[in-house]
């Protein structure tokens, strides 16, 4: 460990000084801890696991302090941070996950959780991560380095309660068959890894300018913290990138996420803290997501190999609130963000509890792989017994320009029988869909579905191409336009069980040569 001057460190390191700072504004000193003074080696070859956490620990001992990786490839197993800990990558700094099989050693085990039934098993355990923390606070993880998962899983067995085990069944061939084929599974996962950064139970986060390629089945996925900052962080990744889970005060800015195969940046409200608690006052605004092969927006070619051949779920990518949502979701605005080659937006409440008070506004989307606007609430009740019916109300979308959506589907709002979405407004939707959806498609009934695990393909071709509109109690629609680039036999709006609706200035055309046309929902 050495002592330099605040200055001093942040010039050498790389990161200069905001313009019209005073000099005297970072008065006093800072205690860095270069992890080549503990032992790192950097070559991509040694296993720097202990060097680093010997650094981590150096500095927590003396009540914090910035541990910096200078440039190197940083091969590791788990480490873990404590409070008032800041990890510095600079620029070339490289952390790269170690694989159990080629480099003998293994990530920490799965910690124990009593509440593992009610949500999946990457949501339930957090220990078993490339960099974790646990009931700390004041941390930070900044950039311009990398983190690469490339010795991470992004497999993870399913949730006990998915499986039937959860739910109390009596005991049966089948349940056994169950039970004994989970618990294979998750002992297949010990000493793997399948989370990039995982944090539990954490106060005061900032993440800042760094990236991850390949981040496991998260590359950032945060559970009971409070007060997180993200910004200009760049994830590329072969599951989900971002899931925020039972957060509070959090602000996302100016992220790109490539998640080809999953969700890029999801909120969801799980039961893994054994709490009912919802993820609230949340903003996300300036950022992209997309479904590119996987690397190629880190390295800039953004291929879309995935668009030649589409099926559901071929590319994901989306912004999305649920699934888990046994805790709900409220105060939550979505801002000026791209979507391009991948899913579009998703609001999901399934579980029992109430999502509300939702702002999204100012949209930009291309190449869809299913509709633009997915808005569900279900009877699923991954839940504690007792659970009550889910609700979804006051809900603001406005500005949303997609080009080129899914041919299969039209943009979804919709309830069950007893449960209505209320008070939802859309305003300001161009919708460029691709059309060619036959007459058989538009006499299509779609099932109820109550239980079923939310997802925009869930219910199939849908018999409208532009809007599909069920159980629903209180909608606006205003200044929409929706037009295809072929031809569409399918009505551009269908509706069902739709009490308090309002309707001005709804235009569509199902032919692209014929201009568009008041359309009457």
């Amino acid at each position: 460990m050495f002592t330099i001057p605040r200055r001093n460190f942040l010039t050498g390191a790389g990161i200069a000084l905001l313009p019209g700072l005073a000099p005297n504004a970072f008065a006093g000193v800072i205690d860095v801890f270069n992890v080549r003074d503990y032992g790192a080696k950097g070559d991509a070859v040694s296993l720097d696991t202990n060097a680093l956490q010997r650094a981590i620990d150096a500095a927590a001992n003396i009540g914090g302090g910035t541990v910096f990786l200078p440039q190197g490839r940083y091969l590791s197993f788990s480490i873990h941070l404590h409070s008032r800990i800041t990890l510095l990558f600079a620029s070339g700094a490289v952390l790269v996950a170690a694989d159990p099989a080629r480099h003998g050693g293994s990530y920490d085990p799965p910690e124990p959780n009593p509440y593992d039934t009610y949500q999946d098993y990457g949501h339930s355990y957090f220990h078993n991560s490339l960099i974790w923390g646990e009931n700390i606070e004041d941390i930070a993880i900044l950039g311009p380095g990398l983190i690469d998962g490339i010795g991470l899983t992004n497999e993870s067995p399913g949730a006990p309660w998915s499986i039937g085990i959860g739910r109390n069944l009596p005991p049966s061939p089948q349940r056994d068959m169950a039970v004994a084929e989970h618990e294979a599974a998750v002992k297949k996962m010990y000493g793997l890894g399948n989370k990039a950064i995982a944090l539990k139970n954490v106060r005061n986060v900032t993440m800042r300018d760094f990236s991850i390629l390949r981040g496991g089945h998260f590359g950032v996925i945060a559970t009971g913290v409070d007060n997180l900052t993200m910004d200009n962080l760049k994830i590329d990744t072969n599951r989900d990138g971002i899931d925020l889970d039972v957060v509070r005060n959090a602000r996302l800015s100016n992220l790109s996420v490539n998640a080809p195969t999953d969700d890029a940046i999801v909120l969801k409200s799980s039961y893994a803290l054994g709490a009912v608690r919802p993820t609230e006052n949340v903003t996300i605004t300036n950022c992209f997501v997309s479904g590119y092969d996987l690397g190629t927006m880190l390295d800039g070619s953004c291929r879309k190999s995935v668009l030649k051949n589409l099926e559901p779920h071929l590319t994901s990518g989306r912004i999305k609130l649920g699934t888990e949502s046994t805790g709900g979701y409220r105060n939550i605005a979505i801002s000026n963000c791209v979507f391009d080659c991948c899913n579009g937006l998703a609001l999901e409440s399934v579980d029992g509890a109430a999502l509300e008070d939702v702002v999204v506004d100012n949209l930009v989307m291309r190449d869809l792989t299913v509709p633009p606007i997915f808005i569900r609430l279900g009877d699923r009740r991954r839940a504690p017994k007792g659970a009550p019916m889910a609700t979804l109300r006051r809900v603001s979308i406005s500005n949303i320009d997609a080009t080129v959506a899914d041919r299969r589907y039209a943009s979804i709002v919709t309830g069950v029988p007893g449960g209505l979405v209320e008070d939802v407004s859309i305003d300001g939707l161009r919708v460029l869909h691709q059309g060619r959806g036959t007459k058989e498609d538009a006499g299509r009934r779609l099932a109820e579905a109550v239980e079923a695990y939310p997802d925009p393909d869930m219910f199939g071709i849908t018999p409208s191409w532009g809007l599909y509109l069920r159980h629903i109690r209180g909608l606006r629609l205003r200044d929409i336009e929706m037009s295809v680039l072929a031809a569409d036999a399918r009505p551009a709006a269908v509706k069902t069980d739709i009490a308090g609706l309002r309707c001005r200035d709804v235009f569509a055309s199902s032919h692209p040569a014929a201009a568009l046309k008041p359309l009457r929902i």
